[in-house]
């Protein structure tokens, strides 16, 4: 189960500490919704172990199963743990368009939410053109449509989203999306949860910020 709020990026307004009780319960509620704007979780999961694997690029491409979007011959591999019924997921996925030309991204979907989120994310593995099948996918689910139907004989596939999501909680991730990488420029590792403008997206692993894209556009 997840909490879906407001899409907006703006900031709340000043709260002055003259006016009535009633304000104050507003903003409360307001700083509440926000924590949850970016990314989704499993309510009913258990909190996360304090002992987690490290993260590690090397065991991500070696054990997580996605499909590429972006750059082939790029140096540079974004891996985006996905649930497909997190619409915050949707938004990262338009945020991550403008800089397909400087990496390559790999999505890599999980199964946290709910039973469509494993058959969701096993369909789009299976598809044949991931990209437009998720294109298509985030457009209905956003439109709240509830997004892409489940194909047939995906038995495979969801064992691979099953394996991913294992490995999801192995790192001690507590929402998705999660983006790992690398900074383009210092090659340090870089993880983010939740999902953030393109701007945020390109100064976080180091990329150019497109041209139009201000720092903070949702």
């Amino acid at each position: 189960m997840h909490t879906l709020a407001s899409d907006s990026f703006s900031a709340f307004p000043a709260f002055s500490a003259a006016r009535s009780p009633r304000p104050l319960r507003w903003l409360i509620a307001a700083v509440a919704s926000l924590a949850l704007l970016a990314g989704c979780k499993d309510a009913s999961a258990p909190a996360a172990s304090k002992i987690s694997e490290p993260v590690s690029l090397s065991v991500i491409a070696a054990e997580a199963g996605g499909f590429s979007v972006g750059s082939t011959m790029s140096a540079r591999t974004v891996y985006v743990f996905f649930d497909a019924q997190c619409p915050h997921c949707g938004s990262l996925w338009d945020a991550a368009k403008p800089l397909k030309s400087q990496a390559r991204f790999v999505w890599i979907p999980v199964g946290l939410l709910n039973p469509s989120s494993t058959s969701q994310g096993a369909t789009l593995l299976a598809s044949a053109d991931a990209a437009a099948a998720m294109d298509a996918h985030k457009t209905s689910l956003l439109a709240k449509q509830g997004g892409i139907s489940a194909g047939p004989d995906i038995e495979a596939q969801k064992a691979v989203v099953a394996k991913n999501t294992a490995l999801l909680n192995r790192f001690g991730f507590a929402s998705i999306p999660t983006v790992v990488g690398t900074h383009a420029q210092t090659g340090a590792l870089v993880t983010q949860e939740g999902a953030v403008p393109t701007a945020q997206l390109a100064q976080l692993l180091g990329l150019q910020v497109p041209a139009g894209e201000a720092a903070g556009k949702p």
